[in-house]
């Protein structure tokens, strides 16, 4: 009957199998993860941030897109060695408009850079 239900439950579009979690203590393991977010469904991967830029974030990738669902409902604001989680659906789109806008202001650096010209002049 609980099939069932799920089956027939629609979610909304911004929803899918793959979590980015952030605000993780830096010194947590994978173990950890799977003992965190192994309780809400059958994991497939679990991604740590190792470099500086991403040291304190995750990626978890669940089997079931209901239990991924789950995950977020019951671990957004979760409280990890002090750290309140932040879990959210990870979404292609915004990632690629991050990384355009930051390729856009080191081109614009570049520029600035070739004519002398620095970010303050302008704005007055």
């Amino acid at each position: 009957m609980a099939a069932y239900a799920r089956a027939r439950m629609r979610l909304p579009p911004e929803v899918n199998r793959v979590l980015y979690v952030r605000n993780l203590p830096f010194g947590i393991s994978a173990e950890d993860m799977y003992d965190i977010f192994g309780k809400y469904g059958a994991i497939r991967q679990i991604r740590l941030g190792n470099t500086k830029d991403t040291r304190g974030t995750a990626f978890v990738v669940y089997e079931d897109i209901y239990d991924a669902k789950t995950a977020v409902d019951h671990l957004s604001g979760f409280n990890v060695a002090n750290r309140y989680l932040i879990v959210l659906y990870y979404q292609q789109a915004k990632l690629s408009k991050k990384i355009d806008q930051k390729k856009k202001e080191e081109d614009l650096r570049k520029v600035q850079e070739k004519y002398g010209v620095s970010g303050e002049e302008m704005e007055s």
